[in-house]
């Protein structure tokens, strides 16, 4: 992956909260990358975890996901992000399975877990689970994450519509977790790889958002101040609608660097500067190219 040094400026902020339940669930986590090269400014590691498992073992699960990832990254910068964030995935799977041995109900602790890796002007995104990632470019929201939920499959096959599975008493079961099988499935966890503009905004967030919240809300909230302001109010807002689960928010607000926004104006004021050909001279340079052409034909002709 090549690297863009020094092109954007990253701002973040975040927030977790119980919200509409006793004990918090869901761990979060921002953290800064180490540079790859002296002229890299390095760049972030940003992460939502929610967990599941009752009598607090959905905290643990939460939290042993968001302290592997972030000491893969405190380690070393790895160059290859996307094979780094499998191994991670794996790993964390393979911790929390260990932790929660199989009780005689079965039952086990387990996480979702959604994290990007931005570097330079491009961002590696995974997840396991139904947490999420969006994009917001040019005011539309778009959800760069597939759910792993079985109303997810359900919309794919038709079975029911996107509005229906918004209500659905199914909603919140999810067909791929963290911890919850000994080995991770394959396929886990699924990555998406984008390239990022000045402007662009990344949400990172869990599922207690989604009962409550339209994408205008979002839009227009993320777009309306800074990103800690931002995560703020849609916490604010989720709660205040009555969302019965935990919720965690990460925004990322990309914007242009201030020795890119100087290159910009500097050129733009040369391209201003450059002489230009007044409207009066140019019927005479086009007589003067005319015979000039004259004579080069007669001679050609001698």
């Amino acid at each position: 992956m090549s690297l863009v040094p020094a092109e954007f400026n990253l701002s973040v902020g975040s927030a977790t909260s119980p919200a509409g339940r006793p004990n918090n669930e869901d761990a979060i986590l921002v953290k800064s990358v180490p540079s790859l090269t002296p002229g890299d400014t390095g760049g972030m590691v940003l992460a939502v975890a929610d967990g599941m498992g009752g009598h607090e073992k959905g905290e643990v699960a939460s939290q042993l996901a968001i302290s592997l990832l972030e000491d893969l990254f405190a380690r070393d910068a790895p160059d290859d992000v996307a094979l780094a964030l499998k191994q991670a995935y794996r790993r964390a799977n393979e911790a929390i399975y260990n932790q929660s041995p199989a009780e005689q109900d079965d039952s086990r602790m387990g996480t979702t877990l959604v994290s990007a890796v931005v570097r330079g002007k491009y961002a590696t995104i995974a997840n396991v689970g139904d947490s999420r990632a969006y994009l917001i470019r040019s005011r539309q929201l778009t959800q760069i994450t597939q759910d792993h939920s079985l109303v997810a499959e359900q919309v794919a096959k038709g079975v029911i519509s996107e509005e229906e599975s918004r209500m659905s008493p199914q909603r919140n079961i999810v067909t791929q977790a963290l911890g919850l099988s000994e080995t991770l499935d394959r396929r886990m966890p699924s990555i998406y790889e984008i390239t990022l503009l000045p402007e662009d905004r990344l949400l990172l967030c869990s599922d207690g958002f989604f009962d409550v919240l339209q994408t205008e809300d979002y839009v227009t909230t993320i777009l309306g101040g800074a990103p800690q302001d931002s995560v703020l109010a849609l916490t604010s807002m989720a709660i205040e609608r009555g969302t019965t689960d935990n919720v965690s928010a990460i925004v990322l607000e990309v914007s242009p660097s201030l020795a890119t926004v100087q290159r910009e104006q500097i050129g733009t004021e040369i391209a201003a500067g450059a002489p230009r050909l007044s409207p009066l001279l140019v019927p005479i340079v086009l007589i003067l190219f005319l015979i000039l052409a004259i004579v080069a034909g007669v001679y050609f002709y001698l």
